[in-house]
């Protein structure tokens, strides 16, 4: 591939989101010659679930211990040391293509209200000011910066900063076209999350000013609230990395904890080997993270994924890289979270359908912890 088969309008669209930084001649050239597929993404060898000691659950609600961690965390928040990051680079496509950050939810208000709403009640009560970061991609950038400009406040100053770019290729590596003949981007996942911090420079401004943990949570998961406690559990255990995990149901899929080589680790549901039973283990990644800002401060040498997609009816192929991979390169600590009830943490509002069944629920939790 030569940049001449790249029109000056995708070029430039490329230029604006770090596609340089993206290793795209090398992955298109290496899944050409067969090294990148389903076949390669697979770990192979050693892989066994967690050992009973890798989880550790949250102190219920109500008891002392629970008190303890979130009077830690408020104390943290205070001397300006957390930050919440907000990935919301997605598109609505089952909510008629729109920015999903964007998508009125209750009365009025979106996703990304009701997430700042959460932030900044939280911010108020420890007498804080808590910066929020929004991760946006090329989809989404524009309208999520308006939004932002809108609702940043004084208690909590928000910025953005867009993930990477990639272009679709076909299955045998050349660049795929859509079916209007045009090249396809695509954001190649939320593994870009600590370079785009730091290519933004929002990450060196943060530890320049005393910050020293971020709490990341997915836009459409209202209920993974930045709760003190959270931050206070992370800060005992002092792990570089916690991830939420939430117990599995029927039909959930997803990344999991699992110890590899001895070491315990997110591994993604299609990097299991085929033989093993991923039903040995009973909880699932939530994609909620805390991160300590210094340890991830670093390039970090995360797989590149060969993903296949259907676009306008056609094969197509895209490279990715996933966060919950850092849990294999950082001291990480799996904190086992509810599901369900006033301390639910996992309540993905993913289809329209998920409103009418979910909300009321989401609903009551963020009454309960004062959010709404």
């Amino acid at each position: 591939m030569t940049s001449r088969e790249i029109d000056a309008q995708t070029a430039e669209l490329l230029q604006r989101y770090g596609f340089e930084d993206i290793p795209f001649e090398s992955l298109r050239e290496r899944l050409a010659r067969g090294e990148l597929g389903n076949a390669q993404n697979r770990i192979v060898g050693g892989v066994e679930p967690p050992d009973e000691g890798d989880l550790r659950a949250l102190p219920p609600l109500g008891g002392d211990v629970r008190r303890a961690l979130a009077d830690r965390g408020e104390e943290a928040m205070r001397q300006g040391q957390v930050a919440a990051v907000i990935l919301a680079g997605g598109m609505a496509t089952r909510f008629g293509g729109v920015v999903k950050a964007a998508v009125e939810l209750l009365d009025g208000q979106s996703f990304l209200e009701l997430k700042l709403r959460d932030i900044t009640a939280v911010a108020e009560r420890a007498n804080a000011t808590i910066p929020v970061y929004l991760m946006t991609s090329f989809a989404t950038d524009e309208a999520i910066r308006q939004m932002a400009e809108a609702l940043s406040t004084q208690r909590c100053p928000i910025k953005t900063f867009p993930q990477f770019i990639s272009l679709r290729v076909t299955p045998e590596g050349e660049l795929f076209e859509d079916s209007s003949g045009a090249l396809s981007s695509h954001a190649p996942g939320h593994g870009d999350l600590t370079f785009a911090l730091r290519r933004s420079g929002i990450l060196k401004d943060f530890r320049d000013r005393g910050g020293r943990v971020l709490m990341m949570s997915n836009v459409d998961n209202l209920t993974a609230t930045l709760d003190p406690a959270i931050i206070g559990a992370h800060l005992e255990s002092g792990a570089a990395l916690t991830a939420e995990m939430a117990p599995k149901e029927p039909g959930d899929k997803g990344g999991a904890p699992a110890r590899v080589g001895g070491k315990a680790q997110i591994v993604e549901a299609f990097r299991f080997p085929e033989d093993f039973d991923q039903e040995r283990i009973p909880v699932f990644n939530t994609n909620t993270f805390v991160l300590d800002a210094a340890a991830i401060d670093v390039d970090f040498p995360l797989t590149w994924f060969a993903v296949n997609k259907t676009v306008d009816g056609k094969a197509a192929v895209q490279f990715e890289r996933l966060v919950g991979e850092l849990t294999a390169f950082l001291d990480s600590a799996f904190l086992r979270v509810e599901r369900h009830g006033p301390d639910a943490r996992f309540q993905p509002i993913k289809t329209p359908e998920d409103i009418d069944k979910e909300l009321p629920d989401i609903v009551k939790a963020l009454k309960a912890r004062k959010s709404l």
